[in-house]
């Protein structure tokens, strides 16, 4: 079982390094598609589709199986390591497979994070700036309303009308009105 785990951790990683290496360059799936399809049906010069970069399950399943089985023949017969002769060897296979896909996707979703983290990063630049400028407005107005409530009380002291001494109550006016 540790062994089985050392395999699948290095197949990770041989995922990681062949979906990076694709997205870098695509120039023998090119090379490929050149010698297999017609000129009509060539891929585009801008198209950055690899046998593993930006291709959909099946497609990316298939040649990693692919590469791991022709990977595995090679071993089988020019070594003494015997890879189909065992449920090990079958299993180390199936690991290596499945690590391999799995390595693929983990590079996917880093590369794809990376790429919208460059994207977005101007923008989040400006967005964090004008944060900190709304915060900076937002103190000073705090600031400068403490102040304009301690001006507007003491205005409010100075410029209250007081009342004068002989000015009649309202009764009293109304009395003279004859309305009461």
């Amino acid at each position: 079982m540790g062994l089985e785990l050392v395999i699948f951790i290095a197949a990770i990683l041989f995922g990681i390094f062949l979906y990076w290496r694709e997205s870098n360059g695509n120039g023998a799936y090119r090379m490929l598609n050149k010698i297999v399809n017609s000129k009509e049906l060539q891929m585009s010069p801008n198209n950055p589709k690899g046998f593993v970069y930006r291709q959909a399950f099946i497609p990316r399943l298939l040649f990693v199986v692919t590469i791991v089985l022709i990977a595995a023949l090679i071993v089988e017969f020019l070594t003494p390591i015997s890879v189909f002769g065992s449920y090990n060897g079958i299993s180390a296979f199936a690991s290596f497979a499945a690590g391999t896909l799995l390595g693929t996707y983990v590079a996917h979703f880093f590369i794809s994070s990376s790429e919208v983290i460059e994207t977005q990063s101007e923008s989040l630049e400006d967005k964090f700036d004008d944060v900190v400028e709304k915060g900076k407005e937002f103190l000073e107005d705090i600031k400068n309303k403490d102040n304009k409530a301690v001006e507007v009380s003491k205005d409010e002291i100075k410029t209250e009308p007081k009342k004068k001494v002989n000015e009649k109550s309202a009764r009293e006016r109304l009395k003279d009105k004859g309305l009461m």
